[in-house]
């Protein structure tokens, strides 16, 4: 398979943080979708991000900028699908996702998601860290798509599909485990973004 291209997904509302664009909140004087750009981007082909809005705001960052299809914000899924849209114009196979306003993902994401994928018509796998209650906790945002999937994902989406792991699960997604449980730790509230600047 070629490299996939990254998409990182900020179509939330970011409600908890007070509104606006989590992605745009500095940590260590950096905006958090900097670092996640710096992570991804030498994984990747290609990087693009999903927000909705004037994608105006994001020019410094110097990334194509592409919008949710499916309308009142649809959850992650719907930024999936858009990302998918986008790569499937460049020729692409699959692409790997990964949360605006989570900074510390691993640097080896890709390849052990690809790793876990082999031998998969479809590649679809999901980031997955260990959990003392569950056993494993699986990360959504954190996954590898395959293009040849995305208007099967889109009439799920306007049949009102909404859970990520239930689509994944249909079609016999895979998990790809992480041992740090603290890798996926994401930047949800003031308190949260306090916590990031102790553990930089």
């Amino acid at each position: 398979m070629k490299q996939p291209f990254g998409v990182i997904l900020a179509g939330g509302q970011a409600t908890r943080m007070g509104g606006g664009d989590k992605g745009l909140r500095l940590l260590g004087g950096e905006s958090l979708l900097s670092r996640v750009e710096g992570r991804l981007a030498p994984q990747v082909a290609q990087i693009a991000l999903n927000a909705n809005g004037d994608g105006a705001r994001f020019a410094p960052l110097m990334m194509p900028v592409i919008a949710d299809s499916i309308a009142g914000y649809a959850g992650p899924l719907a930024g999936v699908l858009a990302g998918l849209d986008w790569a499937a114009e460049q020729g692409a196979d699959a692409i790997v996702t990964a949360a605006a306003d989570t900074p510390f993902f691993p640097c080896d994401l890709v390849p052990q998601l690809l790793l876990a994928s082999e031998g998969m018509t479809h590649p679809l796998v999901l980031a997955a860290t260990p959990d003392a209650k569950r056993g494993r906790a699986r990360h959504p945002t954190f996954g590898l798509w395959p293009v040849e999937l995305r208007d099967d994902l889109r009439m799920a989406l306007q049949g009102g599909l909404r859970k990520v792991v239930l689509w994944t699960d249909q079609h016999g997604g895979r998990e790809a485990l992480f041992p740090d449980e603290s890798a996926f730790f994401n930047v949800n509230t003031p308190d949260d973004l306090a916590r990031a600047e102790e553990m930089l």
